[in-house]
């Protein structure tokens, strides 16, 4: 089944957009009962992905007789929600040194450590609500696959022991153990956390939002939120709907992704575009050549990085950057994904499992967006004169960064004083984004390099970072 032609195969019944493979086999969801009218809330919470279903669950656990009501403009995990590579990953979103900069080394590992447990807490909570989502925490692998790559696996371990990382949250494995866990063409080293776990997001999403119901939450569908106001002379905050306008002491906005679709917000967040690939269903022999038992979620040390999961039922899902940035941060709702992109992410997962060259086509590809600030580092804010909060920012680790943003959240909005809101990500305010063209040039230049970089260190051999990828770190401050 493999292409002589530079095409990816694709299956018979293949999909392009759609959302994404994880809706394919209940459908996607149509958007349940709107907002019925102008409604009163204690907290109204704009966006039905992981930030604003963590935010109301923990709420309303805490509060049981709190009037929370969630709006959201398509359904409930319509965007990165739904969409993402499925890794429950324990790092933190963003750079510990720009952490410790401004609140001490540390507040830094302190973030560090609420994010290896938050990996756990979506693990429980997942169980305790019989949400049925394939969690299986069989860590990260982190492979490189040349000299470069291997002299910055290095590095990351070392960098990481610094930070307080033992031998319990990342360790450098031998060849043989590397080969014994999974077997990947090329590679030159590897090390493994313990500290992630594979899910199906899409499973996850959906039973969260049926968990916040149970509990109590108005969810309205369908209704988006066109402007948000700010609590003025006395009077609530505000989410204006064309539906109707939802009053109440504190409006969140949970949109990452697609904030800049929010007047006032165009330059806050930049989406970038991640895209995916999903095989079809692998046979055994496939398997036994490539191994992957423990279910590990799979990353690489390239600056033009992929992402991979072993899916319940045995395809590989794959995923990498495609067209990074629209001019103007436009985004492609249906999730559509151009052919180029396609064939690349092919090309890389079959240069990393030739095995699957062989028995494999693609079944499903999609994109969707995460939202990238200035400093790429995530914030959770509320601002207690104007009754508006909001969370996000996670540079692709938002499934579970999202949980720890909710819970966060949670105490801001009590007025709890706690581990959680001295974290040194609350209340991180950052400079915006440059206006167009800069933003466009900006984000284009940087990825441009990075793939230049990555084919440099590929053929040259040395042990050495290309100066392209420093060159790309600079222009945008990554």
């Amino acid at each position: 089944m493999s292409s002589s032609s530079g095409r990816a195969p694709l299956a018979p019944g293949f999909v392009n957009g759609g959302v994404s493979f994880w809706y394919r086999a209940a459908g996607r969801p149509a958007p349940g009962p709107g907002l019925p009218g102008p409604r009163s809330a204690d907290v109204c919470v704009v966006g039905a992905g992981y930030t604003g279903l963590w935010t109301a669950y923990y709420l309303k656990r805490a509060r049981p007789d709190m009037r929370i009501v969630v709006l959201e403009r398509e359904f409930a995990g319509f965007g990165a929600s739904g969409r993402n590579g499925g890794w429950v990953l324990g790092d933190i979103a963003g750079s510990r040194e720009r952490y410790a900069a401004r609140h001490g080394r540390g507040a830094a590992i302190a973030l560090q450590r609420a994010m290896f447990a938050a990996v756990d807490e979506v693990v429980r909570v997942a169980a305790d609500e019989r949400v049925d989502a394939g969690l299986v925490k069989g860590g990260v692998l982190h492979v490189a696959r040349n000299a470069a790559q291997r002299a910055r696996l290095a590095a990351m371990v070392g960098e990481a022991r610094e930070w307080g990382w033992t031998d319990d949250d990342l360790v450098p494995l031998p060849a043989a153990e590397r080969d014994d866990r999974l077997r990947v063409e090329g590679a030159t080293g590897a090390a493994w956390s313990p500290h992630c776990a594979r899910v199906q997001p899409a499973a996850l999403v959906r039973g969260l939002a049926s968990a916040v119901r149970r509990l109590g939450v108005e969810i309205y569908e369908g209704t988006p939120v066109v402007r948000i106001i700010p609590r003025r002379a006395g009077g609530p905050a505000a989410a204006v709907t064309p539906r109707g306008t939802v009053t109440a002491d504190h409006v969140l906005r949970a949109t990452e992704g697609f904030t800049a679709a929010l007047p006032g917000h165009h330059r806050d967040w930049l989406p970038m575009n991640s895209s995916m690939i999903v095989t079809t269903p692998l046979p055994a022999r496939t398997w036994k050549a490539i191994g992957w038992e423990r279910r590990e979620l799979l990353g690489d040390m390239a600056h033009y990085y992929m992402y991979a999961q072993r899916t319940a039922d045995d395809r590989i899902a794959f995923g990498g950057r495609g067209r990074p940035y629209r001019y103007g941060s436009r985004i492609d709702d249906g999730g559509r994904t151009e052919p180029a992109t396609i064939d690349a992410l092919w090309t890389m997962l079959t240069a990393m499992f030739p095995a699957v060259a062989d028995e494999g086509r693609i079944d499903h590809a999609w994109s969707g967006v995460l939202g990238v600030p200035r400093d790429w580092c995530a914030t959770v804010v509320l601002d207690r004169a104007t009754g508006l909060g909001h969370a996000g920012g996670y540079t692709g680790h938002g499934v579970a960064t999202a949980n720890l943003a909710g819970r966060t959240l949670r105490d801001l909005v009590l007025r709890d004083d706690t581990e959680l809101t001295a974290l040194p990500w609350v209340d991180r305010r950052v400079r915006r984004w440059e206006p167009e063209p800069l933003r466009w040039l900006g984000v284009h230049a940087m990825y441009a390099l990075y793939r230049a970089a990555d084919a440099r260190e590929s053929s040259a051999g040395s042990g050495r970072t290309s100066a392209l990828a420093r060159i790309a770190d600079r222009i945008t401050g990554h």
